[in-house]
C-alpha cells in the first residue's frame, strides 16, 4: 500500500501506457489462494445444489475457472434472484458471505425463486487482493456491451438467458481503508488525475440503482443488517464516498452509465452492498454474516412485492 503525495508508478499529469500498466502488475503478488479458499468451498456445495462452471479466465500468469451456484431444482415458472460476489476481488466479504449465504440459506428459498450465485467474479484479484484485473481495469465499471474486461464479459455471458427474467440482483461489496491508501491513488495515476483524498465510512451502506430507487425495498435490507453490524453515519456535508445520502445508509450511483455490476439485468429490485472490514467495531465473521443478511432481506422484499 502507499500513501505518497504520488503514486510510485506513472508521471503525474499522463494517463499509464503499457510500460506503466506492466510495471504496476509486476507489483502485484499473490497472497492467499482462490483454488483453496473459494473452489474448495464451492465443490462442498456440489451435493445440493448445481454447480457449473460458467468461464474461464486466461491470464499469461495463470488461468482460473469461473464458477457459479445454482438451484438444483430450477424452474421456468419461478423468478431469478441473482447474487454476485467479489467483482472487486479484494474485497473478501462479498465472496464468502455469497458462499454462507449459500451454505445457510439458500435452501430455505427452495421452491420459491431459481438462486444464481456468482460467488467469485474475480479470482486473479481475490488472490492478490485487488481491485482491478490484470489488464489494470476495474470490472466494476466495465459491464457494457464489448467489455474489455474478462471477468465481466463472462457474467454478462451467464445472466444473459435470464436477464429479462431476474426479480432481484444483490452485488456484494466493501469499503476499505485501503481504498484511500492504494486503489484511488492508483486510480488518479493510471488516469492521468490528481489524488484528492476522500473519507472511508465506518459501517454498512447501500448504492442504489439512480434509475431505480426501490427505497422501502433498500431500507428493508438496511434493517436487516442492522441486526448484525452498524450503519454508515453520512458525513457532515451529507454523503457517503461523496455522493449525497438519499436515505439512511443509501446513495446512489446511475449503474447502466458507470458500467456496474448490478445494472446487467432488468431486475425491478437491485442494490449494491458495502461493507466496512477494517472497523474496530466489526469482525471477519460479521462482515460475512452482514452481506448474508442482505441477500435474505433482498430475496424476501423482492419476493413479497412482485408483481
Amino acid at each position: 500500500m502507499t500513501s505518497q503525495a504520488f503514486y510510485p508508478i506513472g508521471t503525474p499529469g499522463r494517463p499509464w501506457g503499457e510500460a506503466e500498466v506492466a510495471a504496476w502488475r509486476s507489483r502485484q503478488r499473490v497472497q492467499r489462494s482462490y483454488a483453496a479458499q473459494v473452489l474448495g468451498a464451492v465443490e462442498a456445495l456440489r451435493a445440493r445444489f448445481e454447480v457449473a462452471e460458467y468461464g474461464r479466465l486466461d491470464y499469461p500468469s495463470g488461468s482460473y475457472p469461473l464458477f457459479a451456484i445454482r438451484s438444483s431444482a430450477w424452474r421456468d415458472d419461478l423468478p431469478v434472484a441473482l447474487v454476485t460476489g467479489g467483482v472487486h476481488g479484494y474485497e473478501t466479504s462479498g465472496v464468502h458471505g455469497a458462499l454462507q449465504f449459500v451454505e445457510q440459506h439458500a435452501a430455505a428459498y427452495a421452491g420459491q425463486v431459481n438462486l444464481l450465485v456468482a460467488p467469485c467474479v474475480s479470482p486473479w484479484g481475490y488472490e492478490r487482493i485487488h481491485r482491478w484485473n490484470p489488464d489494470a481495469l476495474d470490472p466494476n465499471r466495465s459491464f457494457r456491451e464489448h467489455s474489455p474486461a474478462q471477468e465481466s464479459a463472462a457474467l454478462m455471458r451467464l445472466v444473459a438467458p435470464w436477464r429479462e427474467r431476474v426479480l432481484m440482483h444483490i452485488d456484494l461489496h466493501e469499503t476499505t481503508d485501503s481504498d484511500e491508501s492504494e486503489f484511488r491513488p492508483a486510480l488518479a495515476a493510471r488516469d492521468g488525475k490528481p489524488y484528492e483524498p476522500g473519507t472511508v465510512p465506518d459501517g454498512f451502506y447501500l448504492c442504489a440503482d439512480s434509475a431505480r430507487l426501490q427505497p422501502a425495498f433498500q431500507q428493508a435490507v438496511i434493517a436487516a443488517v442492522e441486526k448484525v453490524t452498524h450503519i454508515a453515519p453520512a458525513d457532515p456535508d451529507g454523503t457517503i464516498i461523496g455522493s449525497l445520502v438519499v436515505a439512511r445508509g443509501v446513495i446512489e450511483y446511475d449503474y447502466g452509465k458507470l458500467g456496474l455490476c448490478a445494472g446487467i439485468t432488468a431486475a425491478p429490485y437491485k442494490t449494491t452492498t458495502e461493507v466496512y472490514p477494517d472497523s474496530p467495531r466489526a469482525t471477519p465473521a460479521q462482515c460475512n454474516a452482514a452481506q448474508a443478511a442482505a441477500v435474505c432481506a433482498a430475496i424476501d422484499y423482492a419476493l413479497a412485492h412482485r408483481a
